[in-house]
């Protein structure tokens, strides 16, 4: 990616409001997510959200906050899977008031995960989902984000991106300046 389209993506992105909705998402995620251990991130047996995993630890290690630490809730661990890799998809129906629930899936929601998401909203847990238009999920979640294949300006992955990296923002650069940072680093730009 040269310099030329780099402004190009900048000047693309701003008048969406994706920078903007994705940095909401993420603000409000990083505010309920607080209890160290109670950021909980599920997916769709067919789509396991290690991309958002990945880059949600590392913005707890660089932002100091424990909070944004997930626990990977798979449906199907393996046996002998090490600890962080081996909580089950039952691990939702203990999930109580401390905790947030982050669903994370381009695919639709299957019927026992929204049942598993409804019964921990009941129990005090919040609900962020992060889809590709799933409106069942959405009615469940306290905050969604849906990015509409075809209509979005991001991918899927993209906006995994915008919205770790405006959770893990705390006196660091703005999502703007991060995101300016990596399209320069992507580029090869010279820093100003």
């Amino acid at each position: 990616m040269n310099g030329d389209q780099v402004a190009a993506l900048r000047e693309l992105l701003a008048p969406t409001g994706w920078l903007d909705q994705t940095s909401y998402f993420g603000r409000a995620l990083r505010r309920s997510a607080r209890t160290p251990e109670g950021l909980l991130i599920v997916g769709t047996p067919d789509d396991e959200p290690w991309h958002m995993t990945a880059h949600l630890a590392d913005e707890s290690r660089l932002a100091g906050a424990p909070g944004l630490a997930p626990t990977l809730v798979r449906w199907a661990p393996p046996p002998g899977a090490p600890p962080h890799l081996s909580v089950g998809i039952g691990r939702l129906e203990s999930a109580g008031r401390e905790e947030t629930l982050l669903v994370v899936s381009a695919l639709a929601a299957p019927a026992g995960l929204l049942q598993r998401l409804d019964d921990a909203r009941k129990t005090g847990s919040t609900i962020f989902a992060l889809d590709t238009d799933d409106p069942e999920l959405d009615d469940i979640a306290h905050e969604a984000l849906a990015i509409g294949p075809g209509t979005a300006p991001v991918s899927f992955d993209a906006a995994q991106h915008l919205v770790s990296a405006a959770a893990g923002q705390a006196g660091r650069l703005s999502l703007r300046g991060r995101l300016a940072q990596l399209l320069d680093a992507v580029s090869g730009s010279p820093p100003d």
